[in-house]
């Protein structure tokens, strides 16, 4: 059974001899992997084992964090990144929002503002490099995260674009609607190129629950969402929606299941129970995710690893409709035997 055989079988809730695999990494993690391991692969987590591998639009937000190696740089989208370091590595964090200091009545600023180009072609060549190389054997994702209300706040900052979704809402829709553009139009050259899965996202929970009201959610977020999907589907029906949130989103599963969404990512178990969530929402949308990487990854032993994903395989994986993957990348605090340890215990077969 090849990768994409798997993950086909296991969206459409069939059982497989294991569920599929996937795991990402910091820039940290995937330097360390292929000093140890001597693997040149263009994809490292093809490699090592996954069942999908990701490609990028170039001017995607999601390419914005691990730019040029300089103290601040501006990213396609007009912000302005600063590296930091911590412990065990080094990331970015936004430093400006080049919409932060608009005036929200006349909305100058935002009406001057252009989306980075979803037009040129130059920046799906990695895409289509990828399917080249892997599209015969693994399952291929588009990816379109920073969809909606990240790509907002990205460009407005934080506070100032919550404020506007509660008095703003005009300034709102309008910033909605330009950072949307982008996602529809990538999206459907995804789908032209070939990619089996559209992966939206957007980190709309903290680890206790929803940044937002329901109301808000359902005002701003939920019709965009809706639109996207059904866009998708109507250019090719077969193609799969996956939507990633950090946190505890729960309160907004039924009813992304009700506008079509596949596949729900990343099950973040110190926020949100993959156990209970399968049980509630298993049979009406696959699962992607579970392992936790604030603890298990980088705290316990190989053998706490091994056993967390056999776990994961048992009940997650019955009955299909689960990829088991790490609830995110795995971080720079991580040991590279437990790194390891996930992969040769995902990968045995049933």
């Amino acid at each position: 059974m090849t990768g994409k055989e798997r993950v086909y079988a296991a969206l459409n809730f069939e059982q497989t001899d294991r569920p599929p695999v996937s795991a990402t990494f910091t820039p940290e993690i995937e330097a360390r992997l292929r000093q140890a391991t001597g693997i040149q692969e263009c994809d490292l987590g093809a490699a090592l084992g996954n069942d999908l591998v990701k490609g990028v639009a170039g001017n995607s937000f999601e390419m914005s964090y691990y730019r040029p190696q300089k103290p601040t740089y501006v990213c396609p989208w007009g912000v302005t990144w600063r590296w930091a370091d911590n412990a065990f590595g080094s990331f970015t964090e936004i430093h400006r929002s080049p919409l932060a200091d608009d005036d929200e009545e006349s909305m100058e600023l935002l009406k001057a503002y252009q989306i980075p180009s979803p037009y040129d072609d130059a920046q799906y060549d990695r895409l289509r490099q990828l399917i080249a190389r892997y599209g015969q054997e693994k399952w291929i994702v588009g990816s379109c995260q920073i969809s909606l209300f990240e790509a907002a706040w990205y460009l407005r900052g934080m506070e100032n674009f919550m404020v506007d979704m509660m008095i703003n809402p005009e300034y709102a829709q309008l910033l909605f609607d330009k950072v949307m553009e982008f996602v529809r139009v990538a999206g459907r050259k995804y789908i032209d190129l070939g990619v089996d899965m559209i992966w939206l996202g957007d980190d709309v929970a903290t680890q206790k629950n929803m940044m937002m009201s329901l109301d808000t959610w359902r005002t701003y977020l939920k019709p965009r969402y809706a639109e996207l999907i059904r866009e998708y589907k109507t250019a090719n029906p077969q193609i799969k929606v996956a939507y990633h949130s950090c946190g505890n989103c729960e309160a907004i599963i039924p009813e992304m299941i009700e506008i079509g969404l596949d596949v729900l990512n990343p099950l973040q178990p110190m926020a949100i129970s993959p156990f209970e969530m399968k049980k509630k929402y298993g049979k009406n949308i696959a699962l992607f995710g579970g392992l936790c990487v604030q603890q298990t990854m980088p705290n316990g032993t190989v053998e706490q690893v091994r056993a967390a994903v056999r776990e994961l395989k048992t009940e997650c994986g019955r009955g299909g409709g689960y990829i088991l993957s790490p609830a995110h990348h795995i971080q720079a605090d991580t040991d590279i035997k437990n790194v390891m340890a996930y992969y040769e215990e995902a990968l045995r077969t049933n």
